[in-house]
């Protein structure tokens, strides 16, 4: 049994005082960018959580760095997060001091685990130095008219004084919005806000999900945020002053139309409410500032209140009540929806509750729920006899445009990105007042505008935005003008939407290469886009979205060439707490990674996340399956010290030679598809066959540590160098080569399961009968170790495997 903790201390040791995971930029090699999703250093620390996440990518960074591949894998930090804010108000300190404090612990336990990060290449979101640029992205947005103040609905919190954005928010029993941090309560506001135009790209972000090669957990959440519908826009009369434009995919369902459901937050709600009635509306537009969008998307019992007027069908004069109800939702389209009982659920459920006429259109039984699908159209004048649903859609959308009462329009669920934050901690704004209170943008030679030292962080009725604090610094003059700089502050996501361009324009010393610059075009055309992102599905829809919005942008003015930032992305999955739920520290369930690497070592947990399952899968924490990958390791180790090690190639036996050969194929076959898990199967088969022999050629010995060493660098450093006697690092090895020829032989290697379970491999010739390789089985000395009794009965798969069957 090795000493983990004097081998694993011994070689992080090296790496850093040797710079071996030092980024070099080499343009003799083929370029690979392998990104993990950086961390918030919103925590004391780190758990095995965020040890699974950045492993999973470190897997496969280490092997195309072997694979001959110029390879940048860099970490940094999303830094300006509600957490540090909150510290600094409650301790009256600067939230700097909070995250510097963090980052070194989280810095220090990345170490441990032996991730292949060059920490000279760090980014911070929070130092003005990057900020620069996201203040330089922001002020083009500006000149471009996607930046713009407008005054929207936002999710308030008055006990933190903020705007929250919706991941900022958890819903609780009673179906009300509250703060993630601090539980406080959150109510729908209207507020003017900096707003990103990010629907301006929502067709280009849905259709270009094309050109990317991403996990279904993350593709199909995009598909459905964005939500690009095509269909028209249809004018009703009405009994008040105001005429409506409703929104419909489905024009040919307009003959079954009960009610028209407009959203609380329209404009135009009260205008279309009697004097009788208002007080009810009005209390009910209140109520559904408490709820979410998602809530009121996902909220089974339909509420909603009468207008007390009516719209009139274009089609057939018949007058429909109209109704404001909370699950129409005002930033889709118009934020009004023809009510279609019979042919659509959520209308089938509200006209169920409030008693209202279901008229099918579409032959079929309507009795108990709503018929989405295709069929013959009845009740429905001139489309009566149609079947084809396509043809009934054109038909109707055609005399929408004949009669001018209706237009093709495509409206996205998408709505734009409110983009101010009322705290302290966040990027500065680039955007000075007039003293007519009119937005400018401050001269980009004056970038970075620097966050200011604050005596006290606190947001309070006097001061609701923290900087209106910093009474010499809001002030500005330029020219002999007097301004007021923009008090708010951007959201942390602001950072994060172009972080993975800092890593590649970062300098060693610090400093960063200007985004617009000639060599900053350069190095972006060369490094992007990232060709593997790791992450978690939490981030399917925010930033993932923001990402690339911002990069789409970046690639319209000419800053990037390629039109998507991510090629491939990839769900990391969640390792399980023991009590089964997801490590967080809010549940207080988490391991930390000290306790691990102490106990077991850091290989040995990066061995067990990678045998753990596929790498999007979802499993529980288990000691006993770290205590099993522990002694394999072992198991490596003294393989490595107790067999003859031969420098000459006359030593390899048939048997090794086919072993290994197969082995290398099939490791590279599974490492190329993040097959990770069926890699340590290959290596654990190898060593099996190696301990048959116990006489390995020295070079086929290097080429399993160099594969080794993708999951535990720390055991293969030392093996490399006290065993086999070579001083440069694991590293600096090639992935080792197979050849095909030796493949080419009637031997296989059979495994041997006894009730399921992998109990040993035999090697045999693939001609013989199916029972002379069941006797051979029979007579393998393990075998007979587990069948003193007999056995049951055998399946025998050909040439794939033997399952002995016991009493």
């Amino acid at each position: 049994m090795y000493n983990h903790n004097l081998i694993e201390e011994k070689w992080r040791r090296f790496w850093e005082e040797n710079k071996t995971n030092q980024f070099v930029n080499d343009d003799s090699k083929p370029k690979y960018y392998a990104l993990d999703m950086f961390p918030y250093p919103s925590g004391a620390s780190l758990h095995i959580g965020h040890g699974r996440a950045y492993s999973l990518c470190d897997f496969y960074a280490r092997y195309k760095l072997a694979r001959g591949f110029n390879v940048l894998k860099p970490i940094g930090w999303d830094a300006f997060g509600l957490p540090s804010e909150q510290w600094a108000i409650a301790n009256n300190k600067n939230p700097r001091l909070f995250n510097e404090i963090n980052i070194a612990t989280f810095r220090e336990q990345l170490k441990l685990f032996g991730f292949y990060f060059d920490y000279d290449y760090e980014v911070d979101t929070s130092d003005p130095a990057f900020y620069k640029t996201t203040q330089w992205i922001f002020a083009k947005m500006y000149e471009h008219g996607l930046a713009v103040l407008e005054e929207v609905e936002v999710n308030w919190c008055e006990e933190l004084m903020t705007v929250l954005a919706n991941d900022e928010i958890e819903i609780k029993a009673d179906g009300k919005m509250y703060s993630e941090r601090g539980g406080f309560p959150v109510i729908k506001k209207p507020m003017k806000q900096w707003v990103l135009k990010i629907t301006d790209y929502a067709e280009a972000l849905d259709k270009d999900l094309d050109l990317v090669d991403w996990d279904d957990n993350f593709k199909l959440p995009q598909k459905k945020w964005i939500g690009v519908s095509k269909g028209v826009l249809i004018d009703f009369k009405t009994t008040t002053d105001h005429d409506i434009k409703v929104f419909t995919t489905r024009a040919d369902t307009i003959y079954g139309v009960s009610y028209i459901a407009v959203s609380p937050e329209n404009a135009l709600a009260l205008n279309l409410t009697t004097r009788e009635l208002m007080e009810e509306v009005y209390r009910y537009i209140q109520e559904t500032k408490t709820k979410s969008e998602v809530e009121r998307k996902e909220e089974k019992t339909k509420t909603g209140v009468f207008t007390g007027n009516y719209a009139i069908n274009p089609f057939n004069n018949k007058q429909i009540p109209i109704y404001i109800t909370d699950y129409v939702i005002n930033n889709y389209a118009t934020g009004m929806v023809m009510g279609v009982p019979a042919h659509d659920q959520r209308d089938y459920d509200f006209a169920k509750a409030y008693g209202l006429e279901i008229t099918k259109v579409i032959d079929n039984d309507v009795e108990n729920e709503a018929y989405d699908g295709t069929g013959t159209y009845i009740n429905s004048d001139i489309l009566n006899g149609f079947t084809n649903q396509q043809d009934a859609i054109e038909k109707i959308t055609n005399i929408c445009k004949e009669r001018k009462i209706g237009q093709y329009y495509t409206t996205t669920k998408l709505h734009d990105w409110t983009f101010s934050r009322q705290r302290y901690w966040g990027e500065p704004f680039p955007i000075i007042f007039d003293e007519k209170n009119k937005p400018h943008l401050l001269p980009y030679k004056d970038l970075p505008v620097v966050l200011p030292e604050l005596d006290d962080y606190r947001a309070d009725k006097d001061h609701p935005v923290p900087l209106s604090k910093a009474e010499s610094w809001k002030h500005a003059v330029i020219d002999g003008k007097k301004y007021t700089r923009e008090l708010q502050t951007m959201p942390g996501s602001a950072g994060s939407s172009w972080y993975f361009l800092a890593y590649i324009l970062k300098n060693a010393d610090g400093t960063y290469c200007e985004i617009d610059s000639k060599e900053g075009k350069e190095r972006l055309d060369k490094w992007m886009p990232v060709d593997l992102y790791v992450g978690g599905t939490e981030h399917a829809t925010g930033h993932v979205l923001y990402a690339r919005f911002w990069h789409k942008f970046l690639h319209e003015i000419g800053i990037v060439k390629a039109p998507e930032p991510f090629i491939k992305l990839v769900d990391h999955g969640l390792i399980l707490a023991p009590d089964g739920r997801k490590m967080s520290k809010r549940w207080g369930n988490t391991i930390q990674p000290n306790e691990l690497a102490e106990s077991h070592g850091a290989d040995a947990f990066r061995v067990y996340i990678a045998f753990s399952g596929p790498i999007n899968a979802v499993f529980p924490y288990s000691t006993t399956g770290m205590d099993g990958i522990r002694k394999w390791l072992d198991r490596v180790y003294n393989l490595f010290t107790t067999c003859e090690i031969k420098d000459s190639a006359e030593y390899i036996t048939p048997h090794l030679d086919i072993a290994f050969n197969q082995f290398v194929k099939n490791a590279t076959n599974n490492m190329e598809q993040l097959k990770h898990n069926v890699a340590i199967s290959d290596m654990m088969v190898y060593i099996n066959e190696c301990y048959v022999d116990k006489i390995i050629y020295k070079e086929h010995m290097l080429g399993f540590l160099v594969i080794l060493s993708c999951f535990a660098p720390h055991l293969a450093e030392e093996l490399n160098n006290i065993v086999l006697n070579n001083n440069k690092s694991i590293t600096k090895y090639s992935w080792p080569k197979y050849d095909e020829s030796k493949l080419e032989t009637d031997f296989i290697n059979l495994p041997i399961q006894i009730n399921g379970k992998l109990r040993a491999t035999i090697q045999i010739n693939k001609n013989l009968s199916e029972q002379e390789i069941i006797d051979i089985a029979l007579s393998n000395d393990k075998v007979k170790n587990y069948t003193p009794n007999g056995y049951k009965k055998v399946i025998y798969i050909k040439n794939k495997i033997l399952n002995i069957i016991l009493p």
